[in-house]
């Protein structure tokens, strides 16, 4: 063993020498590297450490003049005017980037891609699309810019309120992501948008087939049969409308305070108040919901008075504590009441529903945005389904609920 010591000695002293040489080698090709670059180029690097846009765009400019083979960085450039809202230069940069000879093809498509979210943010849709449409015709790119293109084309139709292209795009990525569910939801809901688009129209049938389509794409779509039951009773098909209404338990029984009113009416319109009643209060007990309990509330207190609706909300109450319920209860107790008492509860009820009312709203768990109304589609981000159906009043109630039913209580 002992004479392989001095040949392991030369190689280890071998290895470190060509490690030496390598090193100085890269930093012999870096320094010259950086050498080659125009001060403009560090300048803006500094100006944009130091969080000064407006010089580093002017520094980097100047480089681009200077080396206009510095694809990067005017790639780097075009992004920085699209982020401060100067389109106008950064459709003239991704433009010029897309006609150059000298680039690959993915570099091509990048700039075509830049050059679309240029002309979507100045809200020239239709050249956007013009551009996406041909790059998804080409299949141009990368897997990954792909994939972008059609997003994007999906963005741009959803906007443009262009349903059926929007499904075939959402298709197309759904078979592409080899998730048959992944983008169900979403097509589920495109369907929907048409039928109610048809329905204005008059176009009954074809507003049903859209319905049996989401349905199809999503069978836990209750947004489809919300709207089945809804066009039914208008139509005077309230039993019908009713057993639309009641599929929703198997679906999502979180969405069902969302019919509550609705099926209330048709119970109300065929004679059979008191059934009514008693099936949403069945349903209350497994499911509480606030807009449920709104409308069985206002029920009993048309059908049975203010003392009946008292006692409800006293029950309730006890159940569940929440602001909303003593604004209810002061609401029924202000009705049977005195007169001696009335201007005192009066002001107590409207100092309650001032606090109540900031809490019963939908809140859109993407983005955080509150609204007094359901939506489908988030006003602010655009996501879909992204509001819980319970209003923020109910988390508390509905946590504690859920902790009784699993402890046995």
């Amino acid at each position: 063993m002992s004479e392989w010591l001095p040949w392991i000695f030369v190689a280890a002293i071998a290895c470190f020498g060509m490690g030496w040489m390598v090193a100085r080698i890269d930093i012999k090709q870096l320094l010259s590297e950086s050498r080659s670059l125009p001060q403009s180029y560090f300048k803006g690097l500094n100006f944009l450490m130091s969080e000064q846009p407006d010089k580093a765009i002017e520094a980097f400019i100047e480089v681009t003049k200077q080396q206009p083979e510095a694809v990067e960085l005017q790639f780097a450039l075009g992004s920085l005017f699209r982020k401060r809202g100067e389109v106008d230069r950064a459709i003239r940069i991704h433009q010029s980037l897309s006609e150059r000879a000298d680039l690959s093809a993915e570099q091509r498509t990048a700039a075509l891609l830049d050059l679309a979210l240029d002309f979507e943010k100045a809200g020239l849709l239709e050249h956007a699309e013009r551009i996406l449409r041909d790059l998804s015709a080409k299949s141009a790119g990368s897997k990954k810019q792909q994939s972008q293109t059609l997003k994007l084309l999906l963005e741009i139709y959803v906007k443009e309120r262009d349903w059926q292209k929007a499904i075939d795009v959402a298709r197309r990525m759904q078979s592409g992501d080899g998730d048959a569910s992944e983008y169900a939801k979403e097509i589920a809901n495109y369907y929907c948008e048409s039928a109610v688009k048809a329905h204005q129209l008059g176009l009954h049938d074809e507003a049903d087939e859209h319905l049996n389509a989401a349905l199809e794409a999503n069978k836990k779509c209750v947004r489809a049969n919300l709207l089945k039951g809804e066009w039914l009773a208008v139509a005077g098909e309230h039993g019908q409308a009713i057993a639309t209404w009641r599929k929703i338990e198997q679906q999502d029984p979180a969405y069902l305070g969302l019919m509550a009113d609705q099926i209330l009416t048709s119970f109300d319109a065929i004679g059979k108040t008191e059934q009514g009643l008693l099936e949403l209060s069945a349903l209350q007990q497994h499911y509480p919901a606030l807009d449920m309990f709104n409308a069985i509330f206002h029920a009993t207190m048309k059908s049975k008075g203010a003392t009946a609706a008292y006692q409800l909300v006293q029950q309730d109450l006890r159940q569940n504590p929440t602001l909303v319920g003593l604004d209810r209860l002061l609401e029924a107790e202000l009705l049977a009441a005195p007169d001696e008492r009335k201007a005192d509860l009066k002001v107590l009820k409207d100092l309650v529903h001032t606090h109540s009312s900031r809490l019963a709203v939908y809140l859109c768990g993407s983005c955080g945005f509150k609204a007094k109304q359901f939506y489908w589609q988030c006003p602010a981000c655009a996501g879909w389904e992204t509001f819980p159906p319970r209003r923020t009043a109910e988390y508390d109630t509905a946590d504690r609920h859920l902790a009784r039913l699993q402890a046995g209580g």
